[in-house]
């Protein structure tokens, strides 16, 4: 090892030791893409994790839930390759900018930030027009169809985690075959539910059948956003006469 290269892991020893961990021994770490400047997300790593990403040059963490260290992308492929790291002025925070290979949230999500929280109504009378237009609407707009985006978060954790007992983990565990085989009989139900003018019937039918498709989704990896986007742009083109 060169006298440069003794000199920097001095410096990086030095650095680790004023390193300010909270009562369980953990750092709270902000990933931030180099390139857009987008926040990805939000994680802890204990000491063992932060010294995995400095040697490997990936992003480890440690999982408060499962009790173990975690490869970010270990196991989807989605890795997250460190341009550098950063502590705040209480060295008790990281700021991890990273080259992601693949989305950064098990949603499928680029970000795991990628719901709003609506402002209150003074603060969102102060919000410049053009952020107005780029939200693509109103906020009442946006409460109706939140229950969607939570079921879809729902959905992902359960794949990830796979509790026991669950229904939705039974889908999963069956795989694709059997998701298609549950979206089929709740679409020829809900034909049945139309047909017979049971628009109570239909509600619930309806219900399932949505929920299926997003268990579909998540199976295949596919958004409910891209849908969302896909419907945007057929509403966009132009009618043909």
């Amino acid at each position: 090892m060169n006298e440069q290269q003794n000199k920097a892991t001095s410096e990086q020893q030095e650095i680790l030791e004023g390193i300010r961990w909270n009562e369980a021994g953990l750092l709270p770490a902000i990933v931030q893409d180099d390139t857009t400047l987008e926040v990805l997300m939000f994680a802890y790593m204990n000491p063992e994790s932060l010294k995995l990403s400095l040697e490997s040059g990936q992003t480890w963490f440690w999982s408060r839930s499962r009790g173990e260290l975690w490869h970010k992308g270990g196991t989807s492929g989605n890795t997250q390759a460190i341009t550098s790291i950063h502590y705040d002025c209480d060295s008790d925070t990281l700021l991890v900018k990273v080259k992601p290979e693949g989305p950064a949230c098990h949603t499928g999500q680029v970000s795991c930030f990628y719901r709003e929280l609506p402002l209150g109504s003074k603060a969102a009378a102060g919000k410049p027009l053009a952020d107005e237009l780029h939200s693509g609407g109103s906020q009442s707009t946006e409460a109706r169809f939140a229950v969607l985006a939570e079921l879809e978060r729902v959905i992902a954790e359960r794949e990830a985690e796979r509790p026991e007992g669950a229904y939705t983990t039974y889908l999963f565990d069956k795989g694709v075959d059997k998701i298609l085989k549950k979206v089929g009989e709740e679409t020829a139900e809900t034909i049945i539910a139309a047909k017979n003018k049971d628009n109570a019937e239909l509600r619930l039918e309806v219900s399932d059948l949505i929920y299926h498709l997003l268990v579909l989704l998540q199976e295949r990896k596919l958004p409910l956003d891209d849908i969302m986007e896909e419907l945007s742009a057929r509403h966009e083109r132009p009618r043909r006469d």
